[in-house]
């Protein structure tokens, strides 16, 4: 009797499912439908008969991303020459002129050359600024002026620049550029190899495998995993990097999503490198994605000590699904969960504040989780390191230092001011800090600071209501109070400061492989790894060894 009623029930709860999955469809379908109708149909009276000439394809560009910027960062949509872009940050390779650019204004400016490529054989510098491409001036051109520098291996083309100021010219010879994913590696002493992953492309877990057996090979006995700066990438490569130190078969990601395809559990499917050599992975507030997978899932299997600041927090999952006409979208499908079972997404993308912000998961509000051997680790702002470093945070005022150029240009200034210095590591002192200070003010560089941002924001308010004359006084004061305690803030943070301007320095003269050569032997964080390692007692506790 029972099994009748339950059948009796059933059925009609099953039809109720289905019934209330196909209106919901219909429901989506036709709203999408209506949408896409409304919006043809603007976007085809606009172009007809807006007054000036329109550019179909840029409003559609404009158009679709910032349609797609409401909904989180990592959601974008690619066109054809953005596509080319996203396939030279996952493969690693391209060809190009092997350097950083930046556009500004009506300039491209060489942030980095790299070490034996194109920019470095033609002479480029860190701060030229190029001003002509061929026969295009950039002040002309308000395209994507690196296209410019694309194309065939043996291209040759003529580039125009400012250097200090003086105009100079040469010839760029195009080749192939390799970027790779483990830029350095190198013996700390003589039982501690050093590996940099700055990338995860698609050379990211062979290289950093290359790296680790040839330092095994040179003897090292312990390692020190350096994924500072590191924003992810490939998540495939993640999981084989961390079966270069685990078994085949241990759960390293979980993937979920709303749509049950993209729901996944990542193991290692590989025998590893070495499963037992001491491991130490520094992270930082700009380690994020693929890189928080790793530290977090060496974390969760007790298999690494983290050392550093707290990482970015970035749990979202992209993937790029290919369309019409060459174009891409890439776009978040899932969370990642690393094998405690914790997400670390920082920023809450579907609730914003008043002003559009993304909210940050607040600590109260952060869930505890057990590590394979019983440590509590926690999930909502990123991945904690097990020893926490607090002064290798950045500070506001050295962000907004690297992002107004101050300290790279006060370097450009310094590079040239001091041709000979070759291989010699100067030493920063309160000098150099007071001359950084009186750089900033002559050459009048806005620190940018959000109370800065304000108050330059009220001031454009206050002239579009013509009130401007009669606050103009209390805003230069303001100003200039403001101006000074940024002032105080350089003094509080000088170390900081220091240390930050004295790296732009070597890499002027050394490269970046200068730079890791001179961090194996000055770095604190790389310091304070090797102390770890080498306190057996320490690192056997931190992992309940």
């Amino acid at each position: 009797m029972l099994s009748k009623i339950k059948k009796r029930y059933f059925i009609p709860a099953i039809l109720g499912v289905f019934l209330f999955v196909g209106v919901s469809f219909k429901d989506d379908f036709f709203e999408i439908s209506k949408q896409i109708e409304i919006f043809t149909t603007l976007y085809k009276t606009v172009n007809q008969n807006y007054v000036d000439e329109t550019n179909p394809a840029e409003l559609m560009d404009k158009a679709i991303k910032s349609m797609l910027a409401d909904l989180d960062p990592y959601t974008n949509f690619f066109n054809e020459q953005d596509v080319i872009k996203f396939k030279i940050n996952n493969t690693g390779e391209y060809t190009g002129i092997g350097a950083m650019i930046t556009r500004k204004e009506d300039k491209l400016i060489v942030k980095e050359p790299y070490k034996g490529f194109p920019a470095d054989k033609a002479g480029l510098k860190a701060g030229d600024e190029i001003t002509q491409i061929g026969d295009v001036l950039l002040a002309d051109f308000k395209d994507d002026a690196s296209q410019l520098v694309k194309g065939a291996k043996g291209t040759k083309i003529d580039i125009k620049y400012l250097r200090q100021g003086k105009p100079m010219s040469t010839q760029l010879i195009l080749d192939e550029v390799a970027v790779k994913a483990v830029p350095f590696y190198g013996m700390v002493d003589d039982k501690t190899g050093y590996i940099v992953l700055s990338q995860f492309n698609a050379k990211a877990s062979s290289e950093t495998k290359e790296a680790l057996e040839k330092l095994k090979d040179d003897g090292a006995k312990q390692i020190i995993l350096d994924l500072r700066g590191n924003p992810g990438g490939l998540l495939n490569e993640a999981v084989n990097i961390c079966n270069l130190f685990v078994p085949k078969g241990e759960t390293i990601v979980t993937t979920k999503s709303k749509n049950s395809k993209y729901n996944n559990t990542n193991k290692t499917n590989r025998d590893p490198v070495d499963t037992e050599i001491p491991l130490v992975v520094i992270v930082d507030g700009k380690s994020a994605s693929a890189s928080e997978i790793v530290s977090g899932a060496l974390q969760d299997l007790d298999r690494a000590v983290i050392v550093g600041s707290r990482s970015f927090g970035k749990g979202l999952v992209q993937r790029p699904f290919d369309m019409t006409y060459g174009t891409q979208v890439k776009v978040t499908i899932s969370k990642y969960y690393t094998p405690s079972g914790r997400c670390i997404q920082a920023l809450n993308y579907a609730h914003k504040d008043k002003n559009g912000k993304a909210i940050r998961v607040e600590e109260k509000n952060y869930n505890a989780f057990k590590t394979k051997k019983g440590r509590t680790v926690y999930d909502g702002g990123g991945i904690l390191p097990d020893v926490v470093l607090e002064n290798t945070k950045t500070s506001a005022i050295a962000e907004s230092l690297q992002k107004n150029d101050g300290i790279f240009n006060y370097v450009t200034n310094y590079y040239y001011k001091n041709p000979t210095l070759g291989d010699k590591i100067p030493t920063i002192t309160d000098a150099d800090i007071a001359d950084f200070k009186a750089f900033l003010k002559r050459e009048k560089i806005a620190f940018d600071t959000e109370t800065e941002i304000a108050l330059k924001n009220t001031l454009e308010k206050a002239k579009k209501e013509n009130v401007d004359t009669a606050i103009a006084s209390e805003y230069q004061q303001l100003l200039t109070a403001l101006e000074k305690s940024e002032e105080t803030l350089i003094d509080k943070n000088q170390k900081e400061i220091k240390n930050l301007i004295l790296d732009e320095i070597i890499k002027r003269y050394q490269y970046k492989e200068g730079l890791y050569q001179y961090y194996i032997k000055n770095n604190f964080e790389i310091k304070k790894s090797v102390e770890v390692l080498n306190d057996k007692s320490q690192y056997n506790s931190i992992l309940k060894i």
